[in-house]
């Protein structure tokens, strides 16, 4: 079996979602925390050593650093045989919530997130114009699951890991209430809380939390 080193930091939704994915396909990874919020992924030698796109997540995998984490998603889906498509039809659906997650949703939420809770200065207006595309990226999304257990209907796929993981996070930092404001979205995630092996990002995910100035 290969072997797995995650590099990350725990506010890091894109990091818990290849943490998630190898738990649940019940993998076991080495935890490589990095200091972004003290800009380590910025210099230049850590883009010359680890990632030259200066992003986190990186999966090493049998030491050969790999990074994106939608392509990750999808390659560990293929070779675990677990949470991808069974059909062409599938297939089409699936990249197509994943896509719309890693432009829209995650986009988004994580920066939303990030400047609403880990900064200490924001524009207000900056703050409304991400709070409103929010509000109606998840209403597409709170829609769908009224009538969809899953974004493929009745089975999880890595579109649903991919989508759930910024929204899973304490409710003080991304400032959403989903049992009152999105029931369907709320429901959704305790189904995926729900799968065997299921745990939240700072249990996967150890090491120094940024300050959350939203509290």
């Amino acid at each position: 079996m290969p072997s797995y080193r995650l590099h990350y930091f725990p506010e890091s939704g894109n990091s818990y979602k290849l943490a998630l994915m190898l738990t649940l396909c019940g993998e076991r990874f080495e935890p490589v925390w990095t200091d972004f919020g003290g800009g380590v992924t910025r210099t230049a030698e850590w883009r010359r050593s680890v990632n030259e796109m200066g992003e986190i997540p990186v999966l090493e995998v049998d030491g050969v650093k790999m990074t994106q984490t939608a392509p990750l998603l999808l390659k560990l889906a293929e070779q675990y045989g677990r949470f991808g498509a069974a059909t062409e039809n599938e297939k089409f659906e699936l990249l197509r919530w994943l896509f719309w997650d890693n432009h829209k949703l995650t986009g988004y939420m994580a920066t939303y997130r990030f400047m609403r809770a880990f900064t200490q200065k924001n524009d207000p207006q900056v703050l409304k114009h991400f709070r409103r595309r929010l509000d109606d990226f998840l209403g597409i999304l709170d829609g769908h699951l009224q009538h969809n257990a899953f974004a493929l209907g009745s089975k999880p796929t890595v579109a649903d890991i991919s989508m759930m993981a910024y929204l899973h996070y304490p409710s003080d930092e991304h400032g959403f209430d989903f049992r009152e404001s999105h029931s369907a979205i709320h429901a959704w995630l305790g189904r995926m809380a729900a799968l065997p092996g299921w745990k939240p990002a700072y249990e996967l995910l150890p090491g120094k939390r940024m300050t959350n100035y939203a509290k």
